[in-house]
């Protein structure tokens, strides 16, 4: 290396490492330096000097670079990403499928006075539904943008919201320790109000076939309602601490928890048994979800399983695996069947709130306190973008209606393009082409 260098530059060099040794108090090696090079014998420290100071300031500007580059190469990963999914001639109907949220977003919708805790979709209509700490549920076409209704029936702040399968029934639940069913069809009318929590309500959901309503609540409970009489059909207590969220499996015969106790588990509804336990998040788990069928080919091959070992899984519980958020800044993949963690999505910098997946079953979306949304690819677990999509805090995120379905081979016959996302700064995002 000496050789590619100029008599004067290895001369500026060597004063330059004599100048930082000397600084840095290395005396022994500083004399030894001066020996091995005895043109540098008359050499005496000079903070005047060019060469003072010059080490440091080079490896400082080196470090810099270092730092540069990487940002250009993650925006041309980026670039060449969006490039992939572009619409051309013959690969523009998969890269519609394919199509990735970027900034900025397609609408922000004003209106709520407090930050939004959920967003729902409605099944069939370009409609979308908001919960906020303000106590209300905005009714909003995301098509357009426009506010159509807003909803005041709940005191206190409403954590969440959900259509039914049909879109007839919304149903909301609050801390306020109610839940409301609202009549779409009839002007979004409250018909029925479910009593019974004890705390704040954190979830609500309907199982399949709509006849049903499940609920989480800080009072470490988990309650069935009955939507045709607004009766309480079972409680379960499934944690010893505030339950975040329950979501029905999709067959309705499993009940997927997650608790401030740092686990997620798997229940059986109707013999209340313990199925599997998720342990191993360092704090509070906020999310929980199922991985749909669509996604399951794309994390098997992520986790290396391969299919018919997972189908004698699948076969005895109904479901493969599960995914989970945690204020430990890590998402977690799970054997649903063992409890076992099989992956760790790490890169966000703050707590994760809410994960969705993409449609076309290869991408996993996420949001956290960083005030980003994140896309994961469920293939290699890499981050594939990182979205500024709230300031400070992105609160949930939800995919647009399901794909219809081609009876013929069970895909979907097209992908409704577009999300929502929610954050502490009062307002819904709309992100679509």
């Amino acid at each position: 290396m000496a050789a590619q260098l100029s008599a004067r530059q290895q001369t500026d060099l060597h004063k330059s490492m004599l100048d930082y040794l000397h600084t840095a108090g290395f005396t022994k090696t500083y004399d030894q330096l001066r020996e091995e090079a005895p043109d540098l014998l008359e050499f005496k420290p000079d903070p005047t000097s060019p060469s003072s100071g010059l080490l440091v300031k080079k490896w400082t500007s080196v470090i810099r670079m270092q730092k540069k580059i990487m940002d250009l190469e993650s925006r041309l990963a980026q670039a060449l990403e969006e490039l992939s999914h572009a619409s051309t001639s013959e690969g523009s109907k998969r890269a519609n499928k394919e199509w990735l949220p970027n900034e900025p977003a397609k609408y922000i919708l004003i209106g709520h006075r407090d930050k939004i805790n959920a967003v729902s979709f409605h099944p069939l209509y370009s409609v979308i539904a908001s919960a906020s700490v303000d106590a209300t549920v905005k009714i909003w076409d995301w098509d357009s943008g426009e506010l159509e209704r807003t909803l005041k029936s709940h005191t206190k702040a409403v954590s969440d919201c959900q259509f039914d399968s049909t879109g007839k029934v919304l149903a909301t639940c609050s801390d306020d320790l109610f839940i409301k069913l609202w009549n779409v069809p009839d002007d979004y009318k409250n018909f029925a109000t479910l009593r019974g929590h004890e705390h704040s309500i954190s979830s609500v959901c309907f199982l399949p076939g709509d006849n049903q309503v499940v609920s989480s609540s800080r009072d470490h409970t988990v309650r069935m309602w009955d939507v045709q009489t607004s009766h309480c059909v079972k409680v379960l207590r499934p944690h010893e601490e505030w339950i975040r969220s329950a979501i029905p499996s999709p067959d309705g015969r499993l009940l997927l928890t997650c608790s401030d106790d740092h686990t997620a588990r798997i229940t059986d509804l109707e013999s209340s048994a313990l199925k599997a336990e998720m342990r191993g998040h360092d704090n509070r788990i906020e999310c929980a979800v199922f991985v749909p069928p669509v996604s399951i080919p794309s994390v098997r091959e992520l986790v290396a399983v391969p299919s018919t070992v997972q189908s004698a899984k699948v076969d005895s519980l109904g479901i493969s695996f599960v995914l989970t958020g945690s204020r430990d800044k890590t998402i977690r993949l799970w054997d649903a069947l063992r409890g076992q963690c099989l992956w760790t999505f790490v890169g966000h910098d703050g707590w994760v709130q809410a994960v969705t997946f993409h449609p076309c079953g290869k991408y996993l979306l996420s949001v956290a306190d960083d005030h980003t949304l994140r896309i994961w690819d469920l293939k290699t677990g890499r981050c594939l973008r990182k979205v500024e999509a709230h300031s400070p805090f992105v609160q949930c995120v939800a995919w647009g209606p399901a794909p219809l379905t081609d009876a013929k081979n069970d895909e979907p016959e097209r992908i409704v393009n577009v999300l929502a996302t929610g954050g502490t700064d009062k307002l819904v995002k709309i992100w679509k082409p």
